[in-house]
């Protein structure tokens, strides 16, 4: 069958090399309990689970979800799971789509399509540091209130 040319173009191949220095780099921070490089159930990530202190008893997990390609595309998902069943989600995405520019931010709390348009830096590391102090807002937030 031929291919479907209004599918946008790929992402191309995962960076494993970014990868593995996302991971070292995430775990040199006591926010995370577990850290996963390309977990067999997301082969393509790194899996980052929170300390479950850093939220209230309700939240039964709250994890970062990191893909990154060899294009300097990237899907970065955080989820937070409560005892009662819901969710609260977001993402940070760099990819080629229809619904927003390559740059954007799928909004919580489900983090839906269309996102809002965005600008990211071109380096990992600054992506990351911005997608961590948004969630460390989101978490401090908690005890604020």
């Amino acid at each position: 069958m031929p291919e479907d040319t209004a599918d946008p173009p790929s992402r191309g191949p995962i960076d494993t090399e970014i990868l593995d220095r996302i991971a070292t780099h995430l775990a040199r921070s006591d926010r995370f309990d577990d850290i996963q490089t390309r977990p067999e159930y997301a082969p393509n990530a790194v899996v980052a689970d929170y300390d479950l202190g850093y939220f209230p008893g309700g939240v039964t997990r709250a994890y970062l979800r990191i893909r990154w390609f060899e294009t300097d595309d990237f899907s970065i998902h955080y989820s937070e799971q409560y005892r009662t069943g819901n969710e609260w989600e977001c993402r940070w995405d760099c990819h080629p789509n229809d619904h927003n520019t390559r740059e954007h931010f799928h909004q919580p709390p489900d983090a839906s399509t269309p996102g809002a348009d965005a600008d990211y830096s071109d380096d990992w590391r600054n992506v990351l540091a911005t997608v961590l102090t948004d969630l460390d807002d989101r978490i401090n937030a908690f005890w604020s209130e």
